[in-house]
């Protein structure tokens, strides 16, 4: 028996909050089936209530998935290195495959429980009728299964490679919600047509678990247009995620050994180190040089946002440039190809693009930005030189927030120029798009007081990072699942109450967007994002003030 399976699994079946995750899911499995669950002796025979359970089942499992399983493996190497076990792991007599072996093994097992957790819930769904077996149960587990590897590789991969187990944990994050949703857009432009564009975004579109997961629940796949939606996938969707397990697997272990510790670094030279000529030079070809040398803080700038800004990589100047123009040109080129492409698309269903791709950039970007911000200063030991400053709680709390909500601020503005073609295209939408632009403003708030509030609540970085991370998704996602399942097996006022949870649908259903045009979420939308927000800033004010006192 290999000891590092042994010691990966039961490690993580110690830590009290996998136990709580997985009686958690077997509690909302058996629950999301027992809703619906038959109360008299009538059958349904068309088999509508059934599979109306059995989506909602299957969507949040593969939820689950995401949630639960990229977060192990992403800080499993990292913190060995750190803490000095990887070195006497590779030391050891084990090679570096029965290493890789191991821990992979070890989060295998772990995402087996998961699975095995949503068993009795599936029974059900197949003992309600109109739920194939092979088709539709044994084809979704089929997914998973294929999904939590590439989920454990991709985790073991990043974990090789970075510095800390919070970017770590970042990072996979991101990875995962890029491969479930960013590789879905381009086929979403291109689908119908022909040529190699068409047929690269046909195969991104493959590496998606979506398409497969909506088309055994009887749907369509998001983004599709009737008879031009290409069938099949499945197929080149096991083949890609195999071959990403293969890449995943060979390039970890290519890191497994003493050269993970080397991190080779240029000297540099300071810019106001240069020769005239050089600095001249880098003034006219730089809009923010990196290379200098940073002015003192003014008075009038808060300390701790300062503080931020220059010890975060999307804190500096250099990066935040870079990051907004990208996020400018990505709204541009959105709505250029959507009036360009061969589908004729309404401004609407761009709108609603483009507000869900700016929920995903928010969703990814801010629990990165906000879990950290107390624990990352307890876990280093920075909290304790904190504490000695003059600075009071409030305005620790301010800088704090600060240094996000710029970030924020200046990404969301970023992505403004595609909705002012918009209202070029169509400029009866201008009331529209301004409701829209609040909502998102009230989403990136909603999004910063929870992220900011649940990290704040625990003293591992990484942990507050994966934490942060499961709560902000599952308040954007379980919202949407349950929209998913409208009219079978929930009813209008059901999905029209849980999508007040946050203002991104509030967002969609004032543009219009396709499968929103009926529900009626605003001003309420409004009022529970500000009620949620108020009490999770309350919550961290709180926290950073007990922390303060704490001896």
């Amino acid at each position: 028996m290999n000891p590092v399976i042994q010691r990966e699994f039961f490690g993580i079946l110690r830590s009290p909050k996998a136990f709580a995750a997985l009686l958690a899911l077997t509690v909302a499995f058996s629950l999301a089936v027992l809703m619906r669950w038959p109360s008299d002796a009538k059958v349904d025979l068309s088999g509508e209530q059934s599979i109306g359970v059995f989506r909602v089942f299957g969507y949040g499992l593969l939820a689950g998935v995401v949630f639960l399983v990229p977060a192990f493996p992403a800080s499993s190497i990292v913190r060995e290195k750190n803490s000095g076990t990887l070195a006497l792991l590779l030391n050891s007599p084990l090679t570096p495959v029965s290493i890789y072996v191991g821990k992979l093994a070890g989060v295998l097992l772990f995402s087996l429980l998961v699975l095995v957790s949503s068993l009795p819930a599936a029974a059900a769904c197949y003992a309600m009728g109109g739920v194939d077996l092979v088709g539709g149960i044994g084809l979704l587990y089929l997914v998973l299964a294929l999904l939590v590897v590439q989920y454990a590789t991709l985790g073991l991969f990043v974990s090789s490679h970075v510095q800390s187990a919070d970017a770590g944990v970042r990072i996979t994050y991101g990875i995962v919600l890029g491969l479930c949703f960013l590789t879905l857009v381009p086929h979403a432009f291109y689908q119908g047509g022909t040529g190699w564009m068409a047929e690269i975004s046909q195969w991104l579109r493959y590496l998606s678990p979506l398409p497969v997961i909506m088309r055994t629940m009887g749907q369509g796949s998001l983004a599709s247009r009737g008879l031009m939606e290409g069938g099949g996938g499945t197929l080149e969707f096991i083949f890609l995620t195999i071959g990403s397990w293969l890449v995943f697997g060979i390039a970890t272990l290519t890191r497994l050994n003493y050269r993970i510790y080397d991190r080779s670094r240029a000297q540099g030279v300071m810019t106001d180190d240069r020769q005239l000529s050089s600095r001249m030079a880098r003034r006219l070809l730089f809009v923010v040089d990196p290379q200098r040398r940073k002015a003192g803080i003014p008075w009038y700038l808060n300390p701790v946002m300062v503080k931020e800004f220059r010890c975060r990589r999307f804190g500096r100047s250099q990066w935040l440039l870079r990051l907004v123009a990208g996020c400018a040109l990505v709204s541009m080129l959105l709505t250029f190809a959507a009036a360009t492409s061969v589908v004729s698309w309404g401004v609407e269903t761009i709108g609603g693009l483009m507000v869900f791709l700016q929920v995903i950039l928010v969703v990814v970007l801010t629990p990165s930005l906000t879990a950290g911000l107390i624990s990352g200063e307890r876990d280093s030991g920075g909290w304790e030189l904190l504490r000695i400053t003059p600075l009071s709680p409030f305005k620790i709390v301010r800088g704090k927030l600060l240094s996000v909500v710029w970030t924020l601020l200046l990404v969301l503005m970023a992505t403004l120029p595609g909705y002012l073609v918009m209202i070029y295209i169509k400029p009866v939408m201008w009331l529209q798009v301004n409701l829209v632009l609040i909502c998102l403003a009230w989403t990136a708030v909603y999004t910063l007081a929870v992220g900011a509030a649940v990290g704040s609540l625990f003293r591992n970085t990484a942990v507050a990072t994966t934490t942060s991370y499961v709560t902000v998704m599952s308040l954007f996602l379980i919202p949407f699942l349950v929209w998913l399942g409208r009219d079978a097996p929930f009813g209008h006022e059901t999905v029209e109450t849980v999508l007040l949870l946050n203002p991104v649908g509030a967002a969609l259903s004032v543009i219009e967007s396709p499968g929103f045009t009926n529900y009626d979420l605003l001003p309420a939308a409004w009022w529970v994002a500000g009620a949620v927000s108020g009490f999770m800033f309350l919550v961290f004010g709180v926290q950073v003030w007990r922390l303060t006192r704490a001896v």
